[in-house]
């Protein structure tokens, strides 16, 4: 199914987009957040705590090549945009390409380095083997993993947002019954939730590989013609390696927060893994209006349509606000109960519930970010977001920490660089749209 983003009203064709990209994700967020639930509620507190010390380092390595996928998206977008079949299809063979090869890095990087990275970012010693066992056991998926993400992406790029969706929703039904399986009936802890992901990763590259073979339009898979094309992957190189580094500085900058999170000890650890899962929520809704937003940009872009671009990126920028604050509203109000579903140490809750509060009020200074660097990346540019993205969050953050070091006694004071962050951010992303209109989006 092909759906053109070039015609019609903005807002209801980005909607139209935006919300199976928005059920996806909360699907695939189900993958560790199942694990989490059912390995806090059967296995226990030490457990949930190792699960969550792993996450941060999980998302430096995924988002990377989640990110490096979005130089396939935008491609794709703007070829498909621009009616050039022929090299959307060099651009589907040279990304599966890439896929196979960034997928083998990320399984044996995991399988050899994990223990040692764990280690360094303080990781208690009483969780650190079972943290370990779970990376480890997660990361046997890495090729799937990224295949999946770059087939999706070429899914999004020609305007099927509905396809993924379904796939996502059947390896996440296969995720939660064989976490249930292992973990409940097998008692095999944390390796039967790594397990787990790892088998339902394998459907979901299987499914969306299939649907690309079998297709019928210019974004056919070919597996004879899967080789690189060296001017096809510079461009798609230059696009998705900014944009993957820029999602390696959030995760970079996580990661320094979670050594001074880990320094609290393992109950803290286990509340920060709990709000983690309850905050992304939020970041699941600005990925999809961000991903809604890079194939509608990109699609225009590519036909020369800069005003709809503008007004799209407006809209999308006034939908994620609403969105932010209705999302702040129903999260201090049922923090407690949320908290309660991942954990029933009442000391976890208490402290997620108190985490909800520093935060969660403070999710719509992020808006301005996420658009705008989506508009950005959708046109082409992914270096200037990657370096605002470096100052703005990566920097201040490690500065915060290392700059101020009286105040973090308090665990309070560490988490609250995280919408300082988000609003410098969003400033420094404001001031630099003024130059990048004039130079990408100047109409003719």
């Amino acid at each position: 199914m092909q759906y053109s983003l070039v015609k019609g009203k903005i807002w209801k064709q980005i909607l139209k987009f935006f919300f199976p990209i928005l059920i996806g994700t909360f699907f695939q967020q189900l993958y560790n957040t199942v694990d989490t639930i059912i390995v806090g509620q059967y296995v226990g507190t030490q457990a949930l705590a190792a699960v969550g010390s792993t996450g941060n380092l999980i998302s430096l390595l995924v988002d990377f090549f989640v990110g490096l996928s979005s130089g396939t998206t935008v491609l794709i977008a703007q070829f498909f945009g621009a009616n050039q079949e022929h090299r959307v299809s060099k651009t589907v063979h040279t990304s599966f390409a890439l896929a196979i090869v960034c997928g083998l890095i990320m399984t044996l990087f995991g399988l050899f380095f994990s223990g040692k990275c764990l280690n360094m970012m303080g990781v208690p010693s009483d969780i650190l083997e079972a943290a370990t066992l779970y990376m480890r056991l997660y990361f046997l998926g890495g090729i799937p993993l990224v295949v999946y993400n770059i087939g999706t992406g070429v899914l999004r790029a020609i305007g099927d947002s509905h396809t993924p969706l379904i796939y996502l929703m059947i390896c996440t039904f296969i995720n939660i019954v064989l976490d249930y399986i292992f973990i409940v009936y097998f008692y095999m802890g944390i390796a039967g939730a790594g397990i787990a992901t790892a088998i339902a990763q394998f459907v979901s590259a299987l499914l969306v590989c299939y649907k690309l073979i079998k297709a019928k339009g210019c974004y056919q898979l070919c597996l004879k013609k899967i080789e690189f094309d060296i001017e096809i992957l510079k461009n798609v190189l230059k696009i998705g390696i900014p944009a993957g580094l820029q999602a390696v500085m959030y995760a970079v900058s996580n990661i320094i927060l979670q050594v001074k999170i880990n320094s609290f000890g393992t109950s803290m650890i286990a509340a920060w893994t709990v709000y983690c899962k309850i905050d992304a929520l939020f970041f699941m809704i600005a990925a999809a209006y961000s991903s809604a937003l890079t194939t509608f940009v990109g699609q225009n872009y590519g036909a020369g349509l800069y005003t709809r671009v503008r007004q799209g990126m407006k809209i999308c920028i006034g939908m994620l606000s609403i969105s932010a604050i209705f999302l702040s509203i129903c999260l201090m109000t049922f923090g407690r109960q949320i908290a309660s579903l991942f954990s029933n140490d009442s000391q976890v809750i208490l402290e997620t519930v108190q985490i909800i509060y520093y935060i969660v009020p403070y999710y719509v200074t992020y808006s301005g970010a996420e658009i705008i660097s989506a508009t950005m990346r959708g046109c082409g540019d992914a270096f200037k977001p990657m370096i605002i993205v470096c100052c703005g969050v990566c920097l201040l953050r490690i500065l915060w920490v290392i700059g101020i070091p009286d105040i973090f006694a308090s665990f309070h004071m560490v988490v609250v660089c995280y919408p300082i962050s988000w609003a410098a951010t969003s400033i420094l992303f404001v001031g630099y749209y003024q130059n990048f209109k004039n130079r990408f989006l100047k109409s003719v």
